[in-house]
């Protein structure tokens, strides 16, 4: 089958191809530009743990070194000389990641050149696009004019995307939301690794806010907030502005500093109106504009990456799923626009130019609230996106239990028992082409796996899992917050929660796992899984299956007689 050709090498691009070679999807990168970046220290990127993560595993590179990036190790808000609000991170806590753009793509970009699945074309821009009901024909202008064939393509080209307009999609919001004047310089703060918000600063031009950003090597990057169309910023006003700030902050005098990049930067809030034609998509910046108010658009971008690549590589392999295909733009599409309600709600509170507001008892606090959920990734501003209503729901069960993480939410980093044996964070499982299934067995930490991999439930699991539509791995959880013993947990592969079920319930366990793939698929060697009886058959097959013996195998081992001994609190159940 052709390969997906991936339009535009910034960081979603290059995620979105490692993300599909981790899946063993081909894909082809067409990059504008000469295949190297730009050192910009001013231009940088806050990726929340999930993202973070994401971008951590693929590159196989730890972005918080103190020589790439910097995790922070707190946050505080001041409000003119009060200090409205001190947070501290730990190595437990979500922490975020700050790291240049230009890192972050250098970092991508290595782990490609060790990617065989991966071509990259430099100097190759696309100009002409068509598609057929085979797959999809681009033509890329550069020093050689050249026709590419692929099976799916990916927009991934930013806010000028001419995969959009090829497309025809139109591209609405608002311009100037709001502007900064940045610096990174390299110089010593009071706070060394911790990043600040100071509104209405008591110095004079201080202006209204001024964010503080710890990087890597002792450099900050600085941005001041200005009105939306004010005049432009010129160095000398920008030197003066670091120097009254930097002195503001350090008791009255300004602190040796080294100036090492400035810029403005502008925030703007767009949506496209569809993010999937036919066999093309659009992500990233193609797709959505945000950032107003501590938010990041490259959150939302690398998680447009990791929501399409399963589903991609599931229809490259197996079939086109339409429905499946759909879920990118239900799912991505109602998680971007949520944020940038809430931000568009928030901002003329914010940034309204108080009237009375600005004098009811709490106000200011309220305001310090939301300012500090979208720069740590809180709340409504900052927290990542759930899928509730995602067409991928499976139908309300009764066997269904709650936990901590709702239905459609990011799943919990929890450290669980690999097939091997081998303890492994729940997350390091993640973006391997497969499901998910996690049982909460308390005390099996305390056991070797032999001791219960074939007591209580375990073979009646295993069984189930493997009777599952799609290939799956079975993990097992000393714990998972908020849910009780011998609780089964079903996991996409991007790490969204399908559902929790109590116990094994393998025709709910085969139902939802087929919802959450979008329903049967029509592979390209057989129609089988078209036919519903077929489908009804299967599911209860997998009832049968559950209760025969030499499930072990399905988690990786064979093991002696006699481990029913097993002291029960080792058992995953009885």
């Amino acid at each position: 089958m052709d390969p997906v050709i991936v339009v535009g090498a910034g960081p979603v691009g290059l995620t979105l191809a490692l993300a599909l070679a981790r899946h063993s999807v081909p894909t082809v990168v067409l990059d504008e530009g000469p295949g190297k970046d730009e050192q910009r220290p001013a231009r940088t990127v806050v990726l929340r743990e999930d993202t973070a993560a994401l971008v951590e595993r693929l590159a196989g590179h730890s972005f918080g070194d103190q020589e790439s990036g910097a995790r922070w190790g707190g946050w505080r808000s001041l409000r003119r000389k009060q200090l409205m609000r001190e947070l501290t991170f730990s190595d437990e806590a979500p922490t975020p990641l700050h790291v240049p753009q230009h890192v972050l793509t250098g970092a991508l970009r290595a782990a490609i050149a060790d990617e065989r699945l991966i071509k990259v074309a430099v100097e190759s821009k696309l100009d002409s696009l068509e598609q057929d009901a085979g797959g999809l024909t681009a033509h890329t202008r550069g020093p050689k004019d050249t026709w590419w064939r692929g099976s799916y393509l990916v927009g991934c080209d930013g806010p000028r995307s001419t995969v959009r307009k090829l497309l025809d999609i139109r591209f609405p919001g608002r311009t100037a939301v709001e502007r900064h004047a940045v610096a990174a310089l390299r110089t010593e703060l009071p706070w060394p690794g911790e990043a600040l918000l100071h509104r209405m600063p008591p110095w004079r031009g201080g202006g209204s806010e001024v964010t503080g950003r710890p990087l890597a090597d002792g450099v900050w990057r600085l941005d001041w907030l200005l009105p939306p169309r004010g005049d432009l910023v010129t160095p000398d006003a920008l030197v003066e502005r670091i120097r009254e700030t930097l002195a503001g902050w350090c008791g009255g005098s300004t602190p040796p500093y080294e100036l090492l990049d400035t810029g403005v930067h502008t925030v703007h809030h767009r949506l496209a109106r569809r993010w999937r034609v036919g066999r093309a998509f659009l992500a990233g910046d193609a797709a959505h504009l945000l950032g107003a108010l501590g938010t990041q658009g490259l959150d939302e971008g690398l998680r447009d990456a990791d929501n399409l690549a399963w589903k991609l590589a599931l229809s490259w392999h197996h079939g086109a799923r339409e429905s499946l295909l759909d879920s990118y733009q239900a799912e991505r599409r109602a998680g971007v626009a949520a944020r940038l309600r809430a931000a568009d709600q928030s901002l003329p509170v914010l940034r309204g130019g108080g009237g009375l507001r600005s004098y009811v008892p709490g106000t200011a606090r309220g305001h310090d609230t939301l300012l500090t959920d979208g720069h740590v990734g809180r709340g409504p501003l900052g927290a990542p996106g759930t899928y509730a209503e995602s067409p991928l729901a499976p139908e309300p069960s009764d066997s269904a239990v709650p936990v901590a993480t709702e239905p459609g939410a990011p799943v919990t980093d929890v450290q669980v028992t690999a097939p091997d044996g081998s303890f492994v964070q729940l997350r390091d499982r993640l973006g391997l082409g497969h499901l998910l299934v996690v049982l909460v067995a308390p005390g099996t930490v305390v056991w070797e796996r032999r001791h219960w991999v074939t007591a209580g439930i375990m073979p009646r699991l295993a069984a189930a899992v493997t009777a599952l539509p799609h290939r799956a791995e079975l993990l097992v959880a000393e714990s998972y917050p908020g849910a009780a013993a011998h609780s089964v947990l079903l996991v996409r592969p991007d790490g969204h929660l399908v559902t929790a079920l109590s116990g094994v319930r393998p025709a709910e366990l085969y139902a939802a796992a087929e919802a959450a793939l979008g329903g049967a698929a029509v592979t390209r060697d057989s129609g089988a899984d078209a036919d519903p009886s077929a489908r009804a058959d299967r599911s209860d097959q997998a009832g049968e299956r559950a209760s025969a013996t030499g499930a072990a195998k399905a988690v990786g081992t064979t093991t002696a007689t006699g481990t029913e001994k097993a002291a029960g609190a080792a058992r995953p159940g009885k």
